[in-house]
């Protein structure tokens, strides 16, 4: 699914906040990581917005507080 990240920085990057680190798995220190992730659950259609950086990630099982394996998506 397509979510609205706050932040998206590789994993390597991520593991100097603490608060990050202890909660992420172990991945490649390359892998896109979105940070305090919501869903968009209607692109496209005026219901959902983001002003951030939209992303689709492979795994969302983290609350919202993380997303791993992300990719950038164009909304336009």
């Amino acid at each position: 699914p397509i979510q609205c990240c706050q932040t998206v920085q590789s994993a390597g990057s991520l593991l100097s906040l603490p608060d990050i680190a202890s909660i992420l798995p172990p991945v490649d220190p390359t892998v896109l990581v979105g940070v305090r992730c919501t869903p968009l659950t209607i692109v496209g259609l005026g219901g959902d917005s983001c002003s951030e950086q939209p992303v689709c990630c492979t795994d969302t099982s983290f609350g919202g507080v993380i997303s791993v394996g992300c990719t950038p998506v164009n909304l336009n």
